[in-house]
């Protein structure tokens, strides 16, 4: 088992040092985890939610706003699993030594983009030639 990696409370990323070293892994892998485990209990509290709400309403239109309601929760809710699978691919790309670099460039992505978006596996720039190419296939 690896040892822990001292950070500081108010550490932060920066340019001036070497990309990627262990500081800024753990940094990562931290904020990483953290949003995790606030996705997971999010949808914990979702799923209680849901059982609770679960009986049976007389007025049609109190029980079409309810499975309205409904619906929305579980749009969100696959939406949140989609997210923790792509904070788990982030961090086994940290594992791995992959994370903070451009699948497609292989060129390092900016601690600026990753600090707002950790699961980033596109620089910038590769994101949104990516997107064009999108756009363009769609209309065909």
């Amino acid at each position: 088992m690896k040892a822990q990696t001292f950070l500081p409370e108010d550490y932060r990323p920066a340019e001036d040092e070497p990309f990627m070293n262990e500081r800024q892994l753990e940094y990562f892998r931290r904020k990483l985890i953290a949003w995790k485990q606030e996705l997971l209990d999010q949808s914990a509290e979702t799923l209680e939610g849901l059982q609770d709400s679960a009986r049976n309403v007389p007025d049609l239109a109190d029980r079409a706003s309810e499975e309205t309601d409904r619906s929305l929760e579980l749009r969100t809710r696959d939406r949140q699993r989609k997210l923790v699978a792509k904070i788990d691919a982030a961090l086994r790309r940290i594992e791995t030594g992959e994370y903070g670099y451009c699948e497609m460039t292989g060129e390092p992505i900016s601690l600026k983009r990753l600090d707002a978006r950790p699961i980033a596996t596109m620089t910038l720039e590769a994101q949104e030639r990516h997107e064009r190419r999108e756009r363009v296939h769609r209309d065909d």
